[in-house]
């Protein structure tokens, strides 16, 4: 009996670790969790320039009383400035409101990851800009 419970007792303390299977999927999955992350920041540096357009027509023109053709060319010399390549500045939204203008870009953008997988990932950022 105490032979029985001794081999036990040896077998888990041998079994301590991890297999090499197991270790290979755990690299398998880091690695494609790291893969997308690559795919993914181009995409969100993309909408930080977005973003940081429409932030700058925002401190630009707030409380001046801007007409929406100063808000849109202001847009165009930004977004040529910042080679902001994923929309145009046509494609952003500068709509009256009462008190002002909206500013709206709303936009979609798809990247591939692997084979005919992709990432869609819609952003939108809108301003108020005032009179």
């Amino acid at each position: 009996m105490t032979l029985i419970l001794k081999d036990k007792q040896q077998m888990r303390r041998r079994q301590a670790g991890m297999t090499t299977l197991g270790l290979v999927i755990l690299v398998a999955f880091l690695a494609l969790i790291a893969f997308a992350g690559l795919r993914l920041t181009p995409v969100y540096l993309n909408y930080m320039k977005v973003a940081g357009v429409v932030n700058g027509v925002y401190e630009e023109f707030d409380g001046t009383g801007a007409s929406r053709s100063s808000i849109r060319s202001s847009l165009a010399r930004r977004f040529d400035i910042d080679s902001v390549g994923v929309i145009e500045a046509k494609d952003v939204a500068v709509t009256k409101v009462d008190g002002g203008h909206e500013v709206a870009a709303v936009y979609a953008h798809k990247t591939p990851f692997i084979a005919n997988v992709s990432f869609v990932v819609d952003f939108e950022k809108r301003v108020l800009i005032r009179r």
